[in-house]
């Protein structure tokens, strides 16, 4: 399976991003590790608080919305979004979980195997719409005329992105700072107020036009958030009829929203998207690293659940003790299929959805086109591993982040068509014949040796190999000891059952032997 994908038209804002990272990238050297800790932690912190805010600022204006408005929101598929508590970034965990994200898999690389999120996973805890048409269509080189006609903002000449501040002004976000003795709860029912006075309160063309500023902030600083102060234009065509928003895919393009910010430069600092489902997920396969607490068991979708425990330790130190315990994370603590014991009571798109859950296939968010191998971690369907073929990326000509100029319109139904009729057709099934882990766990070995092994990291790479491949057969002991004592567990709840049956037959025979002899003695 091969990767196809091209990036977002380039506009001002990635043009300076790239000469900024030029500059790091020479400056770099003159920065002891100390300092460079301390700009990291910084930028951290600073995008933890831009993701909050957004945030919070988007629920704002939804819940100022009058009824028949969030009406609409929900019908799209997106209220179960909005009754997610605003959770606490957890900058560190996902910084440790993106440096093992392996880009041309498209999955995480992990000492026990890959790990992928999955469309089931988008489903279960966002409740985003994982079904539907492809989050496809029409790419322009500027959104200048759509975004005014469609927004009534004024956009910049031969731009593709909307001001920030003039957005959340149409929408009545005008004093958008948090007071100093303000709570969280009453700063945003602060922000719900004001923003109430300039919303339709009846169904028509203003309200129309509320609805689709609305949904271009929420898609581009939370849903599909990327670095930078400003909003892009590209999802909006396929906000200009407003009946067919909920037709769409959009929980698969957010998956693929997602691989594309785990794919991004190391030196990238900022949380992108809706942050709490890969931390969620994280919470959910490995629950021993504790980062964080099931305050609201039961709720759904499942994010509702969970909230991010609070570290106030430094950035670099917390993040190397971090990744220490990944590296030495207890294999049998791994949980592989996290819903078996789920019902699907209160969550109706679940049903929809189903037909896409276990199947390989490609994700669609308009100028991305990703593949979603999920062959790459049958564990997580139930079964046993194959010995796959690892997927690397197809090298071809499309254009990228540094590219000066305008990108000429993109008809992605016809770029893409392969990779369209393959989501139309749910994609391809996850098999396997495999019978043991063994074959799988001693070629994944062999191809990632010290990249995920910390003992052999600083080896030689026959070396590494060598002991990533010595790990790998004891990983592969560990889980046939597993299946053993589950085995064994399972024998003796049947001997258990078994033994209680008899008792209790006996105890029947007893009391039939008993009443018998009463009858005998009074004939």
């Amino acid at each position: 399976m091969s990767q196809r994908r091209a990036e977002a038209p380039p506009v001002e804002e990635e043009e300076d991003i790239t000469k900024m990272e030029i500059e790091e990238e020479v400056e770099a050297p003159m920065i002891n590790a100390g300092e460079e800790r301390k700009k990291r932690a910084k930028e951290m912190k600073s995008s933890e608080m831009r993701a909050w805010v957004s945030w919070t600022l988007v629920l704002a204006v939804f819940l100022a919305f009058p009824p028949f408005q969030r009406e609409r929101v929900e019908e799209m598929g997106f209220g179960e979004i909005f009754r997610i508590d605003r959770m606490r970034v957890d900058p560190t965990l996902t910084l440790a979980l993106w440096r093992r994200w392996d880009a041309e898999a498209a999955a995480f690389v992990l000492p026990w195997g890959h790990m992928i999120p999955s469309l089931e996973d988008v489903s279960r805890i966002t409740g985003l719409r994982i079904y539907g048409r492809a989050v496809s269509g029409f790419t322009y080189p500027c959104y200048q005329s759509l975004a005014e006609r469609l927004l009534g903002l004024p956009v910049g000449h031969r731009s593709s992105l909307v001001p920030r501040v003039a957005l959340q002004e149409s929408l009545g976000l005008y004093e958008v700072g948090k007071n100093a003795r303000e709570s969280e709860d009453e700063y945003l029912e602060r922000l719900v107020q004001v923003s109430q006075r300039e919303l339709a309160s009846e169904p028509g063309a203003q309200a129309d036009l509320d609805l689709r500023r609305f949904l271009i902030f929420f898609l581009g600083r939370l849903l599909f958030a990327t670095r930078g102060d400003t909003v892009h234009c590209r999802f909006q065509p396929l906000l200009e009829d407003l009946g067919e928003v909920g037709g769409y895919a959009w929980g698969a393009a957010f998956l693929a929203h997602q691989f594309d910010s785990l794919g991004a430069s190391e030196r990238q600092t900022s949380t992108s998207g809706f942050f709490p489902f890969l931390q969620v997920w994280a919470y959910l396969h490995l629950p021993a690293l504790g980062r964080g607490d099931l305050t609201r068991p039961g709720l759904v979708p499942i994010a509702r659940r969970w909230d991010s425990r609070r570290d106030s330790r430094n950035l670099g130190d917390h993040l190397e003790r971090l990744q220490e315990a990944i590296d030495s994370y207890p294999y049998l603590d791994v949980v592989w299929q996290l819903y078996l014991g789920e019902s699907d009571k209160g969550q109706p798109w679940l049903v929809p959805a189903r037909p896409y859950f276990g199947r390989s296939v490609w994700l669609h968010a308009l100028n991305l086109v990703l593949p979603l191998h999920l062959f790459l971690c049958q564990r997580s369907l139930g079964l046993r591993q194959s010995a796959v073929e690892f997927p690397t990326r197809d090298r071809f000509r499309r254009p990228g982040r540094s590219f000066r100029g305008l990108h000429d319109t993109t008809d992605w139904h016809e770029w893409a068509k392969e990779q369209i009729q393959n989501w139309e057709s749910r994609g391809k099934a996850v098999k396997s014949t495999a019978t043991t882990d063994d074959a799988y766990l001693q070629a994944y070995a062999l191809k990632y040796g010290g990249k995920v092994y910390k003992s052999a990291r600083h080896q030689d790479k026959e070396a590494a190999q060598r002991q990533a491949a010595e790990l790998a057969q004891l990983a592969g002991a560990v889980l046939r000891a597993e299946e053993a004592q589950r085995h064994l567990e399972e024998q003796e709840r049947d001997l258990r059952l078994t033994t209680e049956h008899v008792m209790y037959l006996q105890g029947q025979r007893d009391q039939l032997q008993g009443e018998r002899d009463q009858l005998q003695g009074e004939i």
